[in-house]
């Protein structure tokens, strides 16, 4: 058992990682996936089931998109999220991959920055 004396937040590593990185505005920084070639952003319109949703993307498309089993059980998207997907090879403005599923304030920058274009809300 500790005594008063010895309880100190510092040996129970409470420490700088807590607090948000600040950037020279002195809004917290804010790290965003962008998407890479053969990669776009689209917004989740519809959950069909077995993984699958309907997503609009920032080229005008509306495709069929899945989750693979690598990432199935890692991330939960909901209707209206900002997802990151690669369409296939085949079928390529009908179907794709989802490969990220981003955060509000992920999504807000991107927003913020002309991302999503393409998307209307």
């Amino acid at each position: 058992m500790f005594t008063a004396e010895e309880f100190d937040a510092e040996a129970l590593g409470d420490d700088e990682r807590a607090a948000p990185t600040l950037g020279a505005d002195g809004q917290p920084l804010v790290r965003v996936r962008l998407p890479r070639r053969g990669q776009m952003l689209g917004q989740v319109e519809q959950l069909l089931g077995d993984r699958r949703m309907m997503i609009n993307c920032t080229d005008g498309n509306m495709r069929l998109c899945r989750i693979p089993g690598k990432i199935r059980k890692r991330i939960w998207i909901k209707e209206g999220n900002i997802v990151l997907l690669e369409p296939w090879e085949v079928q390529t403005k009908e179907r794709g991959d989802i490969l990220w599923r981003y955060t509000h304030q992920q999504a807000d920058w991107l927003r913020r920055h002309g991302h999503l274009k393409g998307i209307e809300d």
